[in-house]
């Protein structure tokens, strides 16, 4: 399920710091005011026997934006996306939000005028393509050709040959995350988007949005549409296009 928040700004950019970390901050205060021992539990121990937070999140979109180079064009109305696989945490998000008039997006100021609850497809094929928005994040093993660790910060670009398997066995943590049915498998990469990096934290995550097939039960592959591909959904990477 996903939340789309309409909202105007006079703001004619964002920063790039401000693009995508905003969101977390927001969902957290969110769940504070509406569900606070869920937003507890979540911040400190994820759920599931991985530990993962299930919810994901875009970065604003504002369509009729002036684009202008190395800028992040804001400006009159725009879109906002949230979503999560668990109908408790999205339920709460929807009313919470409905519930404000304006966001605070890094500093940048939203008019909150419209709420709208997306349900997912519904996938019934057994079949999914789906396309990112924002960058798909993942870590590999760190390891040389030789099998030794060069590094634990082994982040991982689409077109490396670590990046499928990786990519595969975080769709199945996120269904085991959820009690679903865990045999969901990637069968092929049908587009791969330029390298970026945003910072979330500390230091920056770099990754490419890309387009998947992928294939499991189809309500599998709607869990996986309400949050996100990748690692750091919770932070705004691998947002799945509506």
């Amino acid at each position: 399920m996903r939340v789309q928040l309409a909202v105007v700004t006079a703001a004619s950019e964002l920063p790039w710091v401000s693009v995508l970390a905003p969101g977390r901050g927001l969902v957290y205060d969110v769940l504070a005011r509406g569900a606070p021992e869920l937003g507890q539990r979540l911040h400190e121990a994820g759920q599931g026997p991985h530990g993962m937070v299930p919810f994901g999140y875009g970065a604003p979109v504002f369509a009729s934006a002036k684009r202008r180079p190395g800028r992040y064009a804001a400006g009159g109305r725009g879109l906002v996306e949230f979503g999560s696989p668990v109908p408790e945490l999205a339920q709460v998000l929807a009313k919470g939000f409905a519930e404000r008039e304006l966001l605070d997006w890094g500093g940048v100021a939203f008019r909150l005028t419209g709420v709208t609850v997306l349900e997912p497809p519904e996938f019934a094929s057994g079949r999914a393509v789906l396309r990112t928005v924002t960058p798909v994040v993942m870590k590999g093993s760190g390891r040389d050709e030789e099998g030794e660790r060069t590094t634990r910060q082994a982040w991982l670009l689409p077109t490396e040959p670590e990046w499928p398997a990786y990519f595969q066995g975080n769709l199945r943590r996120k269904a085991e995350t959820l009690g679903l049915d865990p045999e969901v498998s990637l069968e092929s990469v049908t587009w791969i988007g330029p390298k970026r990096s945003f910072a979330v934290g500390q230091g920056a995550k770099p990754g490419a949005a890309v387009e998947v097939e992928v294939r499991g039960a189809p309500v599998t592959l709607r869990a996986l549409w309400s949050w996100g591909l990748g690692q750091a959904n919770a932070a705004g990477f691998g947002w799945v296009g509506a």
